[in-house]
């Protein structure tokens, strides 16, 4: 892609992208050498860093898999990033074909990989917006297309609301996707935490401050300030590989460095 393109689709290739920064983690190939340069960096302070991304990817798809299992065929995958193996869609249509999906970006890359590999999926489709415009994703036509909000919605913010500091008002936000939900929604968050870590986490958060994407990590208490008005379902907010693990864990989970939830609009 030229410069020119890379421009014409608002692609920065000066600064890192959080979303292209974590696709390299996880071993995808839809990022930049600016990204994969400042993650070499991250992964220099903090070398947990990659296996804690995996680990909230695995997160992502077991709580997409626990809505299906709850009936959920409506999905709103906000801040959704690149397209890569175990994507939502993926996950919820081998339980449901029928299962419909949009996800949220508003990364240009990410968006535009998405339109190719959803491009013969006619229950999933990817818009392009910033998340924090909740009215601009509810009221898109693609989203008003695919999802009935008269019946439950799983949406899902896996790593997402750590991007969010305290001063935009992330319990605000969440309460405004709230209020569009019907009961029986369910919402599964992921986020960074300061729990249980060390002195290498506070280095590698300090980068991202440089990056122009500072990180807001939060204790369990402060993510359930951020999902009032939902009842949080068992095992409540826990280190994210503890989140119903498919497996025994092999690792401490607060290497994860994240804490995870899944809750439920009464």
């Amino acid at each position: 892609m030229s410069e020119d393109e890379h421009a014409k689709r608002g692609i920065d290739l000066d600064r890192p992208n959080a979303a292209r920064v974590y696709d390299y983690l996880i071993g995808g190939k839809l990022n930049y050498a600016v990204d994969r340069m400042f993650a070499d960096q991250i992964l220099g302070v903090l070398p947990s860093a990659r296996r804690m991304a995996l680990i909230n990817r695995s997160w992502l798809r077991r709580a997409a898999r626990f809505g299906a299992e709850q009936g959920i065929r409506q999905f709103l995958d906000i801040g959704s990033g690149m397209p890569t193996v175990g994507h939502v869609h993926e996950v919820v249509q081998a339980i449901d074909p029928a299962s419909r999906v949009v996800y949220v970006d508003n990364e240009p890359i990410a968006v535009a990989h998405s339109e190719i590999v959803l491009e013969d999926n006619e229950n999933a489709a990817m818009i392009q917006v910033d998340a924090e415009y909740s009215d601009e994703v509810l009221e898109h036509p693609t989203t008003t297309e695919l999802l009935d909000f008269s019946q439950p919605v799983m949406v899902i913010m896996a790593a997402f609301v750590h991007f969010i500091p305290d001063s935009r008002d992330p319990a605000g936000l969440i309460a405004r996707y709230s209020e569009a939900l019907a009961p029986g929604s369910y919402l599964a968050l992921s986020s960074g935490t300061w729990e249980g870590q060390g002195e290498e986490t506070h280095r590698s958060v300090a980068m991202y401050e440089k990056s122009g994407t500072p990180l807001t990590l939060r204790s369990p208490d402060e993510l359930r300030a951020l999902v009032k008005g939902f009842e949080i379902v068992p095992p409540g907010i826990v280190f994210t590989p503890e989140w119903r693990p498919d497996d025994p864990l092999e690792d401490p989970p607060e290497q994860s460095g994240g804490l995870a939830l899944v809750a439920r609009k009464n």
